[in-house]
Parts: C-alpha cells; sequence; structure tokens
C-alpha cells in the first residue's frame, strides 16, 4: 500500500538494480546534507557506485525501492554469513544472542538506506527497512556508519537501530559504529548477555 507521501515498495533484484544505477547515484548524491564542490559530488557519486557494485556481487542481495513519480528511496544489502565473517574487526565482545542469530543465518547487512529531502524521512526508511528484512524473514539487521557522521548516526537511532559498538576494517582508515535493529520482540528481549566465539578482534 502507499505511504503517507503516496510512496509504493518494489523488491529489486540484482539485475533490476544493474539497470537503475545512474537513478541509484542521483538519489545518492541528492541524500546527502552536504553541499559540495562539483569535483567532490563526482568523486563521492563514483565512490558510492564502486560500493554499490560490490553489495550487489554479494549472494543474496536484495532491494526495495520507493516510487512515486520518480524514485524517492531505497533500502539494499545481503544476509550475514553463519560463519560469523560480517564482524572480524570487532572491537570487544559481541552480544551473545547476536552470535547466535548470525549462525542461525537470522542476520541481514543494510549497507545503505537512501531517502530524497523532503520525502517522509523516518516514515518511509522504516518502510523500507521493515520490508526488506522481512522479505528475508531476518531475525536481526546490521549496518556500519562512520562514526564521525553524526546526522547518519542519529537519523539510523531515530528509526529504531541500536548501537553495539565499534568494527575496524582493514581495507578502510575508517572506524565504524555498529548498529543493529531487532525484529520482533523476542529478538530484542535477546540483545543482552555477551558472547564466547573468537570472532572479534581489536585493531592492531
Amino acid at each position: 500500500m502507499p505511504g503517507i507521501g503516496g510512496e509504493r515498495l518494489r523488491r529489486v533484484n540484482r539485475w533490476l538494480a544493474e539497470d537503475l544505477l545512474e537513478d541509484l547515484a542521483d538519489l545518492y548524491v541528492e541524500s546527502s546534507e552536504r553541499e559540495p564542490s562539483e569535483d567532490y559530488r563526482s568523486r563521492s557519486r563514483q565512490d558510492f557506485l564502486n560500493r554499490l557494485a560490490g553489495d550487489i556481487r554479494q549472494p543474496g542481495f536484495a532491494m526495495v525501492i520507493a516510487e512515486t513519480d520518480a524514485l524517492v528511496g531505497c533500502a539494499f544489502g545481503f544476509p550475514v554469513r553463519s560463519d560469523g565473517f560480517w564482524w572480524f574487526g570487532f572491537d570487544g565482545t559481541l552480544p551473545r544472542s547476536v552470535e547466535q542469530l548470525t549462525e542461525s543465518d537470522g542476520v541481514f547487512a543494510i549497507t545503505n538506506i537512501l531517502i530524497r529531502p523532503h520525502s517522509q524521512d523516518q516514515d518511509l526508511a522504516c518502510r523500507l527497512q521493515e520490508r526488506l528484512l522481512a522479505d528475508h524473514q531476518a531475525s536481526l539487521g546490521t549496518i556500519l556508519v562512520d562514526q564521525a557522521d553524526r546526522p547518519a548516526l542519529n537519523a539510523f537511532r531515530s528509526w529504531g537501530w541500536q548501537d553495539i559498538g565499534e568494527i575496524w576494517r582493514p581495507a578502510s582508515p575508517t572506524m565504524f559504529r555498529v548498529l543493529v535493529l531487532p525484529v520482533g520482540d523476542r529478538t530484542v528481549a535477546r540483545l543482552e548477555k555477551p558472547a564466547h566465539h573468537a570472532w572479534t578482534r581489536r585493531p592492531g
């Protein structure tokens, strides 16, 4: 059903996503709160397309888009593998429930949520993330956010995401905050106890 702003949600597979690359890149640029130079916008746009191309190649990649007369939002990602590789570099002890949900293929990584400015931001973002997780019958969503990006962190927290710590990726100089979004009351209750699994590692 259409949302408050008349948006309709539609599931998109990897092949359809490839057909929408330019529209998705436009949405990425428009969704930024910055007012960068044209050169920065061009580089940022290409960086986004490179990251999206990598995500599309992941097994189980999926996307949900929101449309009116144009593309106004999207959320996309892929299932977290049960071997726990997604959590490599986590600083500290991973919650036991997160470990257990990972081992049972219950975690889905949302790698980006984009909303066109002046859309019903919070309502639409929540609908997109809920649809994407529901389509995969996930018990937990996870996303990594640059810890220096305060507007993004505040936005995700307002959409119901919980901060569980930091993670360091060897290929990136950035330290990320790890946010999770429980699906259902039982999952919320489980996000309490520490884990014992050796998936985590402090940056060297």
